[in-house]
């Protein structure tokens, strides 16, 4: 037996992963256990449920490999600091007690972290090795395309190659400070959002506004080329020298300063997010028929930060020159630590590489689970009433039911979840036939902004019913948007053709409002049996019971708090909003029926977790 874990940390959403003879076993964010999100430090608690996961001790692996370079990021750091000093110093002082405690002694952190019981070699990949090698090797490609885009490595901010068996290639990339990934950033720094978590606001804000902006974008902004290779200008950004993303070039560009976290969204601001959407897309596509032209394959391979833009990725396989895309689920920082520990076994090890059908990510559920008895204990242990289901027929059947009659419903299955997207594991589901789910949902379960779109997952076998999907295609990760098809569409009349900004969010524009963003897409997941297990047979229960086979799924958090990991922050969440009813395994919960609902304060509940 050889046992590999990867890992990534101290930069953004840190995670391990466990890779057993080449079969991926676990793998989790650091997140989902200390309850901070996006939480950046060791990833302790990921490492332990890794190990247990598999049942061995630290010194029973093998290797143990970090998603990137330190030392050479290091480099890049102090030559950026260098090159646009004096300006710079405010941004040094800030950046260097963490390098000079910590990430330049990773060997030291790392021993700790696995308690000095790890006696073997680490070893470290470049981080953009480690994007490819999570977009290649769990594919189900047996050669491919790759293509990387995110914020910035070492140096690397973008590369391309391709895959064949048991190797990746990377031949080409893009260097620092020219960045998709930091200019996507800047723009959702401008728009009042957080940086490093609040780019899929951005993306759900641009379709209310116009992409007026683009030409000045394209103008000012960047030089790009033919390829999808670009130079910005860094006049108009700060990030290299300062604390901001933006410099005042740029905000005189753009009619005014940043917005302010939770100032009102002007049409401006809706327009900025059109535009840096539509350049974003253009670069995306731009990037991948060059890497098509290149490499002469069929299929492609995608990673990084920026493969998590789902309207981008939609764009590429429906305009773009390859047959099939495959995206990893975790396509950030976190899936790095995946990367690096099926680098060393294929890469560095040589071991051969078999593709599966559907992938062997086993539907991104990688992290813990619970089993009856622990659940029993902990609902007993609180006091809460519950009905337990004898089998999935009748649970299904209940929570169809529940759904059907406009319930929101907590949805705690299985595994959960590796990666930013909840798939069915721990999720929120609600009916997307409702005109009021939407609003209902955001503002009084999820706390968030009201333009927030929700997802549809449908099952796979009706999907091309719903959505102007190929029928080969699957979106198993919810990392594609779709055009709903017109025949499920609402033609809207002269009025509602009139209306501008988030007043377009008041029209209902097809059969399954709720999940109908204001341009007629969705990001879709697509549900099958093999993959979703319990999750795909509520969908059929709700389809036998309503002829629809899509409801809403949304993550099990609310604004700030990660995805819920165990059954007792599912509960308290569940206690915490306006939910209707949550079902842990085959145990239901109705808020009605529980004694101390009503004792439970949101403010309380929500000052636990940073705003997002």
């Amino acid at each position: 037996m050889t046992a590999i874990l990867g890992l990534s940390a101290f930069y953004h959403d840190a995670a391990a992963a466990l890779v057993i003879d080449g079969q991926v076993v676990a793998a989790a964010q650091e997140e989902r256990f200390t309850r901070k999100k996006h939480d950046p430090r060791l990833p302790l608690e990921a490492i332990d449920y890794c190990l247990r996961e598999a049942d061995i001790s630290p010194g029973e692996l093998d290797y143990v490999g970090f998603y990137d370079k330190p030392l050479l990021k290091f480099d890049r750091l102090l030559e950026t600091y260098l090159a646009v000093a004096p300006a710079g110093f405010a941004s040094f002082l800030q950046a260097m007690p963490a390098w000079l405690k910590q990430k330049l002694f990773l060997r030291r952190e790392l021993n700790q972290g696995l308690r000095g019981a790890y006696k073997k070699r680490y070893i470290f990949t470049e981080h953009h090795e480690s994007h490819a090698a999570s977009a290649f090797f769990p594919s189900p490609f047996d050669e491919a395309a790759i293509l990387t885009l995110d914020g910035v490595g070492e140096w690397a901010t973008a590369s391309y190659g391709y895959g064949r068996e048991n190797r990746i290639t990377l031949t080409h990339e893009l260097r620092f400070p020219h960045s998709l990934g930091l200019l996507y950033s800047a723009f959702t720094y401008y728009c009042g959002f957080r940086v490093n978590s609040g780019e899929y606001k951005l993306m759900g804000l641009a379709p209310y506004g116009e992409p007026r902006y683009a030409e000045a974008i394209l103008k000012h902004l960047i030089d790009l080329k033919p390829d999808g290779s670009f130079r910005m200008d860094m006049s108009y950004f700060n990030y290299c020298q300062g604390l901001t993303m933006t410099s005042e070039k740029f905000h005189r560009l753009f009619g005014g300063p940043p917005r302010l976290p939770e100032a009102p969204l002007e049409q401006r601001h809706m327009d900025v997010a059109a535009s840096i959407q539509r350049v974003t897309e253009e670069i995306m596509l731009r990037a991948a028929r060059h890497v098509h032209r290149e490499t002469g394959m069929a299929n492609l391979c995608l990673a990084g930060g920026v493969a998590l833009n789902c309207v981008g990725n939609g764009r590429i396989l429906r305009e773009g020159p390859f047959e099939r895309i495959w995206i990893q689920p975790a396509a950030g920082d976190a899936g790095g630590a995946l990367g690096v520990a099926l680098f060393i076994w294929h890469q560095l090890l040589g071991k051969p590489r078999q593709a599966k059908s559907t992938d062997s990510q086993h539907g991104s559920l990688l992290g813990p689970r619970f089993s009856d008895a622990e659940i029993r204990a902990f609902l007993e242990g609180v006091g809460a009433r519950y009905r337990e289901f004898p089998d999935d027929a009748s649970l299904c059947g209940h929570v169809a039911e529940l759904l059907a009659s406009e319930k929101v419903v907590g949805w705690f299955q299985g595994r959960m979840e590796f990666g930013p997207r909840a798939l069915g594991a721990r999720s929120i589901l609600g009916d997307p036939r409702s005109r009021t789910m939407q609003s209902v949902m955001n503002l009084k379960i999820k706390f968030r902004e009201s333009f927030r779109p929700f997802a549809p997952s449908v099952l796979q076998e009706h999907a091309g019913e719903y959505f102007e999907l190929n029928g080969r295609v699957e979106s198993p990760y919810m990392l594609l948007v779709a055009p709903v098809q017109p025949s499920q569409r609402i033609p809207l009349d002269g009025e509602e053709r009139s209306l501008k900004g988030l007043d377009r969010l008041k029209i209902v524009r097809s059969q399954i409002p709720a999940v109908t963003h204001v341009d007629y897409s969705a990001r879709l997941q697509t549900v099958d049996r093999a993959r979703h297990g319990r999750y795909y047979d509520l969908l059929r229960a709700f389809h036998e019971k309503t002829g629809c086979p899509v409801l809403i799924n949304t993550s099990f958090n609310v604004r700030g708090e990660p995805i819920v990991c165990g059954p007792e922050q599912a509960y308290r969440c569940f206690m915490a909003t306006n939910m209707d009813a949550l079902v842990l395994e085959r145990f239901v919960l109705l808020k009605e029926d529980q004694p101390d609902a009503k004792q439970h304060e949101l403010a309380s509940y929500l000052s636990q977790f940073q705003p997002d």
